[in-house]
């Protein structure tokens, strides 16, 4: 393969991966690491493909079959929770007697998870900064400018949160949702009628989690609301709602914590369980 041939791939495959990053879309890369020597002619060190998780590949390793393998394998990956890993294809694939002692180096590929809290009071401050600690971009929505000074969230860290007044709640939420791809939502606001405006946009966007703080009655109501205005009860079981796992959460702080639990749970495929329960069972 020519120097161009491989420069063009190459292009190909960082232009996917942008594109698949601004649809907050994930993927696998695959970096082909480790090649036998008597494999140096066919194969190249540095060779890389790209399987996004909804898509058709991009780039090569160097043999058609090694990429159908190697693409099945990148969507197994993509499953667990592991952010990279290097693998030899007898690993995986042992039919590929052929390939035997190449090394791959498999590398998730996703935007920064985002959340979008609508609700700028105690629990919602407070979630936002424990978000961006953790690496979550942050969105903080509220009515009240004065809830959204810059002064209240002026850390280094905090300077990275978006703070936006709304106007419409409903608009603002819609808009800060997007697409929805790997989005949180957590609707914390202070009132019923807030409630229902950022449930009924969150619901319409679609994002990968919503919840809402409030009591079981409080939920329920909003929520029985939605219903009677012909929400599917499907989009309106996916809420979670009272929002967060179960710590014993009291203080806006420790209510926070519970939330970014549960939001990273949802993500990460935890089940919110006690690692040590095994111990006790």
């Amino acid at each position: 393969m020519s120097n161009e041939t491989n420069k063009g791939e190459a292009q190909l495959v960082t232009q996917a991966i942008t594109r698949m990053l601004d649809e907050g879309a994930a993927g696998v890369l695959v970096t082909l690491i480790g090649v036998p020597e008597q494999q140096l002619g066919e194969l190249r060190v540095g060779a890389r493909l790209l399987a996004p998780e909804s898509s058709e590949r991009v780039g090569s390793l160097g043999a058609a079959e090694l990429d159908e393998e190697v693409a099945r394998r990148a969507h197994h990956f993509l499953s667990s929770r592991d952010e990279a890993k290097s693998i030899r294809v007898e690993e995986f694939a042992p039919g590929l007697s052929q390939f035997r002692g190449v090394q791959l180096l498999l590398e998730r590929i996703e935007a920064e998870p985002r959340l979008v809290i609508a609700g700028a009071g105690h629990v919602g401050a407070a979630l936002a900064r424990l978000a961006a600690l953790v690496g979550y971009r942050v969105t903080l929505i509220d009515d009240r400018a004065e809830f959204l000074s810059r002064d209240l969230f002026c850390s280094p860290l905090e300077q990275g949160i978006d703070l936006v007044v709304a106007e419409q709640w409903d608009d603002a939420v819609r808009e800060a949702i997007s697409t929805g791809r790997g989005v949180s939502v957590a609707i914390v606001t202070r009132g019923h009628k807030q409630d229902e405006d950022c449930l009924r946009a969150a619901i319409a966007a679609n994002p990968s989690y919503i919840g809402m703080i409030g009591s079981r009655r409080r939920t329920n109501i909003v929520l029985d609301k939605l219903r009677e205005e012909g929400a599917y009860e499907e989009q309106l079981k996916k809420v979670r709602a009272p929002i967060g796992l179960d710590i014993g959460a009291v203080s806006p702080e420790e209510v926070a914590l519970a939330i970014l639990a549960e939001i990273v749970a949802e993500r990460r495929g935890g089940s919110g369980g006690s690692l040590s329960s095994w111990r006790r069972d």
